[in-house]
């Protein structure tokens, strides 16, 4: 069920683009829209400090896209994503003991099972009491087809924000737990036009306070998108090949240890000799090619997947990375840094 501002929220269709575009002209969620996109976006790097009577270290779980993670406020500081252009970033709160569940969806076909993995960690409530949702990613990826920017035009199948945001309201609506909706800073709410005409993204990320529940604007460094950024980078579009993990997100962090957890992932010889065929085409050939919004990518999208091509090829078999296919774990420390256990 889906509340806005604690007042439950009964659209008049259950269908998920019509609650959606329902939502979206929500006063409460324009005007919560609008206060997101007035804050400084937080650039988030390895030598990150926290404000407090003494100054010390943030500890912080970075995602990668179709990852999640649910965390602790007492071991975590932070916890978020970026690097989305048509995937959206959710957000869920247990407003009893504050536990945060945070996930990278980037199709359509993982929101019901993602969301159950997320819920299963948030540790059981009151189902009488709301839960915090905040929506932010994706953009207008189509509104470029049309000259009013309108949405009437639409279908649930043209481009790929639109229908994953449907989904997700449409997954949220026919839950029995109760999601009060405080940001959906998706689609339009979210797109900006350059000086060409051209949809992109207002922002690309986020990071949520776990002590407080606040969600701000965020881009990472490259260096603080630890621990293991090649191998789990890899391991996204490894997955799709293997039929255990399809419709899930992505385990990667372990709530109760405050490790990163990194299980096998099998990449085939075929994708690592893709990865050779490929490694000399051009900028705008790989953004082509592997982008679902080749205009709107980040300044490290090329570069990151010229880096994985390269791992590949320099570590074909999938073994070497996973000996006697053991996970690759990762412990915090002190300084908040990882290390490879």
């Amino acid at each position: 069920m889906i509340y806005v501002g604690g007042v439950r929220y009964a659209p008049d269709s259950s269908q998920g683009m019509d609650a959606l575009n329902a939502l979206m002209k929500h006063p409460a969620l324009v005007y919560a829209s609008n206060t997101f996109q007035s804050i400084p976006e937080r650039k988030i790097s390895a030598d990150e400090s926290c404000s407090s009577e003494v100054s010390r270290s943030c500890k912080w779980v970075y995602l990668f896209q179709r990852e999640f993670a649910t965390v602790d406020p007492a071991l975590v500081d932070l916890v978020g994503t970026d690097e989305a252009t048509t995937c959206v970033g959710v957000v869920i709160r247990n407003r009893e003991n504050r536990m945060i569940s945070v996930a990278h969806m980037d199709f359509p076909d993982v929101v019901d099972i993602g969301l159950c993995q997320m819920l299963s960690l948030l540790s059981d409530h009151d189902p009488d009491s709301l839960l915090d949702v905040h929506l932010v990613g994706g953009f207008d990826d189509i509104s470029s087809q049309y000259s009013d920017h309108s949405t009437k035009c639409r279908t649930e199948f043209e481009g790929y924000s639109y229908p994953l945001c449907a989904k997700i309201i449409e997954s949220l609506s026919n839950r029995s737990e109760k999601f009060d909706i405080r940001t959906l800073h998706v689609l339009g709410h979210n797109t900006r036009w350059n000086s060409e005409g051209i949809a992109c993204p207002i922002f690309h990320g986020f990071v949520v306070e776990t002590n407080s529940g606040s969600l701000v604007p965020a881009s990472f460094q490259r260096t603080s998108r630890c621990p293991d950024e090649i191998v789990r980078s890899i391991r996204v579009t490894a997955w799709f090949e293997d039929p255990n993990w399809a419709g899930r997100l992505l385990e990667t962090y372990d709530t109760e240890t405050d490790c990163y957890v990194i299980a096998p992932c099998a990449w085939t010889i075929w994708q690592s000799r893709s990865a050779l065929s490929r490694q000399y085409l051009s900028d705008t050939e790989i953004l082509l090619m592997c982008s679902s919004s080749p205009s709107a990518e980040g300044p490290d999208f090329v570069d990151d997947i010229r880096r994985k091509w390269d791992y590949l090829i320099r570590h074909p078999d999938w073994r070497e990375t996973f000996p006697s296919k053991k996970a690759r774990v990762f412990q915090r420390n002190a300084d908040g840094s990882w290390v490879k256990l």
